[in-house]
């Protein structure tokens, strides 16, 4: 499985629908073609899309040993050149009508709406040996702080991914989801190595096209982060006729615990397995699930660890909890685990920094079954009038009184966001539950988010409109 060195063994089977049916023959043919036009082991940039081109250039750098960046197509151009002149790739393989690429450099091979760009100033990349790929954080897609993966890294955790899902022969999954994103990539690698179907859109679950193709496919899965579930609840899904469904996922945040109720009860009426899952790209992807009998009576829970894995808790001393119901950080042990990070060329080289084990910065605790439920963040703790408040906690305390909001803070400043004329209502159960000041609430349009549905806390404004 390592580098999808075994899916040739799928033939004929068709690999990816796009514009017509590709067989698994037919994309490694292409794969392969890319990537021997790059040649020896060296690093490259993907940009990419929910597109058969996208998939292509992937798999053949994988199987070619040379190892790609992913970013988001639509990447700003003063992003994308930062990463450039940071990590000197020396192809990338991107839409061929690429303004700021097209103008200049040269391209060597193009295949079907992609080519592969030139590099001027080409150098000779040091990279570790089991160096696999290279992810953006879960941040701003220009950071130059990278998440870096082997290949036991992704394939392991692809495995797991099987294994707890039951992926076969017989899935069709459609893209919801960006390429460039751990989630949304985990799907592809978790269905390619098991020789199923993905039919892949850019059409949004807003748009009748996509409900269309998943009809017309026979597609029987799908993942979302809670954005898409709350489009999904806007569009009415409990109504839509879409008999091969039979599986749903949720990762990329915790979803709202009505939400989460509301799709548990619709999945049980039509027959359909609802997942939810917890992960970190520094985990590749997955790290635990929800077995979906157990989503009534385990609600809010992240589940237990995937296969292989082992989640445990932790005093900030580093003791290890053994008891139920006691708060710590939350510790991931895998195969999975990253290598590390990567914020300069030269970390490339670097090995494997984190030998299996992952302080995931989450608080959490475990149930008298061995269940975990999170409970905040540790880097999203402040400290007002000298107690340690979570606004993770903030925010689950002002939606059980039925105020939908976002909070951002530094140590005796919390600002609360809402999309309402509520302003008053939130002040009032800020004073009466938690008897705290220094409170700023603000009215804003639209809550920021990054491509895969998660919110940008740092891109909330800071303007004061009215202070507890």
């Amino acid at each position: 499985m390592k580098r999808f060195d075994t899916i040739g063994q799928y033939g004929e089977r068709t690999a990816i629908y796009a514009d017509r049916a590709y067989s698994y023959d037919e994309m490694i043919e292409a794969a392969d073609a890319i990537a021997r036009e790059v040649g020896d082991r060296t690093l490259v940039f993907c940009l990419c899309a929910n597109t058969k081109e996208s998939i292509f250039g992937y798999v053949g750098f994988l199987r070619g040993r040379i190892v790609p960046l992913l970013l988001d197509a639509a990447i700003h151009s003063e992003q994308l050149q930062n990463l450039i002149d940071r990590y000197r790739p020396t192809h990338i393989w991107a839409n061929r009508e690429h303004n700021q690429l097209a103008q200049e450099m040269d391209t060597t091979y193009g295949y079907g709406d992609y080519a592969l760009f030139e590099c001027p100033h080409v150098i000779e990349h040091e990279l570790h040996d089991e160096l696999a790929l290279l992810l953006t954080t879960s941040g701003s897609t220009g950071s130059p702080k990278l998440v870096r993966l082997s290949y036991d890294n992704l394939f392991h955790n692809a495995a797991s991914i099987v294994s707890y899902l039951n992926i076969n022969e017989d899935d069709r999954p459609i893209t919801t989801l960006p390429m460039n994103y751990s989630y949304g990539l985990s799907i592809i690698n978790s269905h390619l190595v098991s020789g199923a179907t993905i039919v892949v859109t850019e059409a949004s679950v807003m748009q009748k096209e996509f409900w269309q193709l998943c009809r017309n496919q026979h597609v029987t899965t799908f993942g979302g982060v809670p954005f898409v579930y709350e489009m999904l609840q806007r569009l009415k899904f409990e109504t839509m006729e879409l008999p091969s469904l039979t599986k749903l996922t949720q990762a990329g945040g915790k979803l709202n615990p009505d939400l989460a109720s509301a799709f548990t009860g619709i999945c049980e009426r039509k027959g359909i397995q609802f997942f939810t899952m917890y992960g970190q790209t520094e985990a590749t992807a997955r790290m635990s699930y929800l077995p979906p009998d157990q989503n009534r009576e385990k609600a809010g829970s992240i589940g237990i660890a995937i296969p292989g894995g082992e989640l445990t808790l932790r005093k900030e001393t580093g003791e290890l909890i053994t008891a139920p119901n006691v708060v710590g950080e939350l510790v991931y042990q895998g195969a999975n685990v990253s290598l590390g990070y990567a914020e300069a060329l030269s970390d490339l080289a670097s090995g494997d920094e984190n030998e299996g084990v992952l302080y995931t910065g989450d608080l959490a605790y475990m149930d008298e079954d061995g269940y975990f439920f999170i409970v905040g963040r540790i880097k999203r703790m402040i400290k007002m009038h000298g107690n340690r408040i979570s606004l993770d906690e903030v925010e689950d305390l002002l939606r059980a009184h039925g105020h939908e909001c976002v909070c951002t803070g530094t140590d005796d400043e919390l600002y609360v966001y809402t999309l309402h004329d509520d302003r008053a209502a939130i002040k009032q159960v800020i004073k009466d539950m938690m008897h705290t000041r220094g409170v700023t609430i603000l009215q804003i349009d639209a809550i920021p988010r990054n491509e895969s549905g998660k919110i940008l806390y740092a891109a909330l404004p800071k303007r004061e409109l009215v202070t507890t």
